[in-house]
């Protein structure tokens, strides 16, 4: 069975066939998929999801695009949502230089804030890095964010970034990137990472694997992700799966 790490089914892009998207996943296998909220509407969303689907859990965070926006009631909102058994994880968090909308201090800060929070309530978080490599990893050493542990999304560093990652008791989770022709990055790395370290997403309904590159992505298509990474780690796509699963399900301490 596959266990689908990050996925954003809880987008308007699936609001004309959100059931029909789950049910295909369940189709190929997908027995678990964690639902990220990074802000108060998708959060929102994402709790009513999960409430309505025993396989489904949420992560609720705030994304760094939007940092600007986050006031001291959304964060309070968040440690009180966090306390439900269907939330399993703090983000996504981090920080994105791409978009110019929050500025680089406020980004800091409010992802500090965050890991400060998860570490209060014991929880892992889902790290979001876009053209910000160096400064994150700074942040969770300063922040001593090994304690919670987490997720580094979509991982699409180098080797060198991961091992720091790694020694922070962070999981590296792949997605559809992987699969990509020009991925060579993002397969060498996943051809190093530890066993017992590795995870699988989709990032739906963004990142669509090989051979849908461009398209929306859906959960089911994990199993591409998987598929691709099993064959770069020696595997059968069974044991591949297997491990990621339990993997998944030891960090976000899921017993079913």
């Amino acid at each position: 069975m596959l266990f689908d790490t990050h996925t954003h089914i809880n987008a308007e892009e699936f609001d004309q066939d959100r059931e029909e998207v789950i049910k295909r996943a369940r189709d190929t296998g997908v027995s678990h998929m964690v639902v990220v909220g990074f802000d108060r509407s998708t959060i929102t969303r994402a709790m009513n999801l999960v409430k309505e689907h025993d396989d489904m859990f949420a992560a609720v965070g705030w994304h760094p695009v939007d940092a600007i926006d986050m006031t001291d009631e959304d964060l309070d909102w968040i440690e009180s949502l966090a306390h439900d058994p269907k939330v399993v994880a703090l983000g996504e968090m981090g920080l994105d230089y791409h978009w110019d909308k929050s500025p680089a201090t406020v980004q800091k800060q409010v992802f500090r804030r965050q890991i400060q929070l998860a570490k209060k309530l014991d929880m892992p978080i889902i790290i979001h890095n876009r053209e910000a490599t160096e400064d994150i990893v700074a942040i969770l050493e300063e922040e001593d964010a090994q304690q919670v542990g987490g997720i580094m999304h979509c991982y699409s560093s180098d080797w060198e970034t991961a091992k720091r990652c790694l020694d922070m008791n962070f999981y590296l989770s792949f997605g559809g990137p992987v699969t990509f022709k020009n991925g060579h990055l993002a397969k060498e790395v996943a051809t190093q990472v530890p066993l017992d370290r590795l995870l699988i997403e989709t990032d739906c309904p963004y990142l669509s694997p090989h051979p849908f590159r461009g398209k929306r992505n859906e959960p089911a298509r994990v199993k591409l992700v998987a598929e691709q990474i099993a064959a770069l780690k020696g595997l059968t796509y069974e044991a591949l799966a297997s491990i990621t699963s339990d993997n998944a399900k030891r960090l976000f301490k899921i017993k079913h």
